[in-house]
């Protein structure tokens, strides 16, 4: 027979910092920025104790038992929407001033990821008070970070150094159009524009490495956050009245490789390399038209079969 312990306020207290923690872990500032700033800062990890408090609170509700007040849940799926709404809102907002724009597919994708956090940062309190409900402190810090490290490594995600080979690419033109390596980009009319370009300007090849990932790059917001991610790491010499210089991220249509070019403020192409590896795999990009094909052929042989 299972002995409960009487003192719910600890079991409250020990999930919700773990939960806390959690959250902190996740709102690590990285080479996006977001959010970097105090205030930003605050807000988050002021909805993560709140959503730690709600998955530590349940399991004194459920032991009680009160199942109605579980019901608070639903309210807090609720708020979780709302959160992604708001750094949607909050970031196509920012969207509006940035000269390298990050795209609407990288924009719904940290939107998803906050609220996905929220998510696991309530698991994770769950989990931990259920610990220390049924087996004490030592319990409760196993399972805590044991939860922690879990939530840790299903946010870390896919990126494109996963997926492709990034490779230096020659720039040069034909004509007056910008190529990287045989990929037209850009038509460059001034010529002294031009010689700037050869001069300092970088590229690299992006070859995916299976049919997944050539159908992952082809999608356009994939391409616009790589570029993005390259001129946020590398900087980049593009003012508002220089389209010139913008990122560009164009694919050949033969064979699915993708050329990026970009002005840095220093010129690296293994940094450029590294910039272009570490970008994230979105989720309304990531497609694997690979295992259609098992599928295809087994609806093949039932039709066959039927016939």
């Amino acid at each position: 027979m299972i002995v409960l312990q009487p003192d719910y306020l600890v079991v409250i207290l020990l999930g919700v910092l773990a939960g806390t923690i959690a959250r902190v872990i996740l709102l690590r500032i990285d080479y996006r920025q977001y959010p970097g700033y105090p205030h930003g800062y605050l807000t988050h990890t002021a909805l993560g104790f709140i959503a730690s408090a709600l998955g530590a609170v349940a399991v004194p509700a459920i032991f009680k038992p009160d199942y109605v007040a579980v019901t608070f849940l639903v309210l807090a799926a609720q708020q979780f929407r709302e959160i992604r709404n708001m750094e949607r809102q909050t970031l196509e907002s920012l969207e509006e001033t940035e000269l390298v724009k990050r795209g609407l597919d990288y924009i719904e994708g940290i939107a998803r990821t906050f609220e996905a956090r929220n998510y696991l940062v309530m698991g994770t309190s769950f989990v931990t008070a259920l610990a220390a409900q049924l087996g004490g402190l030592p319990a409760a810090c196993l399972v805590g970070f044991v939860a922690i490290t879990a939530s840790y490594y299903f946010m870390s995600g896919e990126v494109v150094g996963d997926i492709c080979e990034v490779v230096p690419a020659r720039l040069n033109f034909e004509g007056f159009i910008l190529q990287v390596d045989e990929i037209g980009l850009i038509n460059v009319g001034l010529k002294s524009m031009r010689e700037k370009i050869l001069q300092d300007g970088l590229a690299v090849l992006i070859k995916p490495k299976d049919g997944n990932a050539r159908a992952t790059i082809h999608d356009i917001g994939q391409r616009m956050a790589i570029a993005f991610t390259a001129a946020v790491i590398m900087g980049t010499k593009k003012d508002v009245d220089i389209p010139e210089y913008t990122p560009l991220a164009r694919k050949n249509p033969d064979t699915g490789e993708v050329g990026l070019y970009i002005m840095p403020v220093e010129k690296d192409i293994e940094q450029l390399i590294a910039a272009v590896k570490l970008t994230p795999v979105l989720e309304s990009a990531r497609s694997k038209p690979l295992e259609a094909g098992s599928s295809i052929k087994t609806v093949f042989k039932r039709v066959n079969r039927a016939e």
